[in-house]
């Protein structure tokens, strides 16, 4: 930790894990932070992020973003400015990997099915659904439940977006069987990973938002922001191809966002001694400046305006909301059509049954939830690609 500032969470001084197994030294000298990345990537769930949807559902095109894609994107951007800020790189990277691995098919029109089907049980919410996969659906060891990661990992994944002051059931649930502090803030290792996410989601979108044809240049450049960027982007290569300068673009935009946060979070952060310091912080510490922000925000208003909620996209999400909603069904109505190891530790009584239904679709890619619904049903939904 010689190089780490001192309010960077520290892996030999770990709250531990839930389950107190020794495996010390029998995988390598690896710190704890670089054992939880290490087992998020080698986790089955994690591979299925690579069929799930980003923004385009079920896209034809090899170059689109997918889950799996735009996590290895964030933990990029993540791991840049965790190293910039002193922070523990390998807890950052962990927290972006995984952060998205709760995320049912079908992005937000598929959670919307399962939180619709679910709502008398409790509902569904991806992130907490994140926490019940690695904490207790994704089993690969002998001795217990879960992957097992650290305080730290759970935290950060539990409040990466600031504290949880209501927590949901699934989360409810976690909390009380491993307590998270879920009233404080998180380390600045997760609160960068949260940003990071932000930047690599608004700046790639607009990427696959071009290549789609949703999205024109004309009208991106109606942002101030953007358009300051483009025109330096021009000045400084007039003559390159267009789609090249494109990518320039969404580079230079990923630049200065990376180089605010960093900014900003140093300013914040000075005098801090410990991670404590930063947990008990009335705000968070890792931010934009004022002004990037209003930048930020505008952003996103646009992309939910001209992408996200694109009349296609929104006939697209509405199609694949349809599928998930008639595979909950199904599997309610008639349990014999869930694979024999599902249905056979299918509890008996709700809420639980209809919670063990939503952890088979939630961990579905989207591949593997039209080919059910094809099974079930004998045909294939229609009309899930738009690009």
């Amino acid at each position: 930790m010689s190089n780490h500032a001192p309010f960077a969470a520290d892996p030999a001084r770990s709250r531990g894990r839930e389950f107190g197994v020794d495996r010390s030294g029998a995988r390598g000298p690896r710190s704890e932070f670089q054992r939880d990345r290490d087992r998020i990537i080698h986790s089955i769930a994690f591979r299925r992020l690579k069929s799930k949807t980003q923004v385009f559902i079920s896209p034809d095109g090899d170059h689109f973003r997918t889950r799996l894609t735009h996590s290895l994107e964030v933990a990029q951007i993540g791991r840049v400015i965790a190293r910039a800020l002193g922070l523990d790189e390998d807890l950052t990277e962990a927290l972006c990997l995984a952060h998205d691995i709760g995320h049912p098919p079908f992005g937000h029109a598929g959670e919307k099915a399962l939180s619709d089907a679910t709502g008398r049980h409790g509902g569904f919410d991806h992130n907490a659904q994140t926490l019940r996969t690695l904490m207790r659906l994704e089993s690969p060891y002998c001795d217990h439940d879960g992957l097992n990661l650290s305080w730290e990992v759970l935290e950060g994944l539990a409040k990466h977006n600031g504290p949880v002051m209501a927590p949901n059931w699934a989360m409810a649930e976690l909390d009380a069987a491993y307590p998270l502090d879920l009233a404080s803030h998180a380390s600045l290792e997760a609160q960068v990973a949260a940003l990071a996410d932000d930047i690599a989601y608004d700046n790639h979108d607009i990427d696959d938002g071009l290549r789609a044809g949703f999205l024109q240049l004309d009208d991106l450049l109606t942002l101030d922001f953007v358009a300051d960027s483009w025109r330096a982007v021009e000045v400084q290569f007039p003559g390159a191809p267009l789609d090249r300068r494109l990518r320039e673009l969404v580079r230079s935009q990923i630049g200065l966002m990376v180089n605010d946060v960093i900014d900003q979070t140093r300013a914040a952060t000075q005098g801090l001694t410990s991670v404590d310091q930063v947990r008990a912080a009335r705000t968070a510490l890792a931010t934009f400046s004022e002004a990037m922000r209003q930048h930020e925000r505008s952003l996103k208003q646009f992309l939910y305006a001209r992408l996200y909620y694109h009349p296609e996209q929104i006939a697209t999400a509405e199609r694949a909301r349809e599928v998930v909603a008639r595979l909950y069904a199904a599997y309610e109505q008639e349990p014999a059509t869930l694979p024999q190891e599902w249905r056979q530790n299918l509890p008996e009584h709700e809420p639980q049954r209809s919670r063990h239904i939503a952890d088979f679709i939630a961990g579905m890619t989207d591949r593997f939830a039209i080919e059910q619904y094809a099974r079930i049903y004998s045909k294939e939904p229609e009309g899930l690609r738009n690009v």
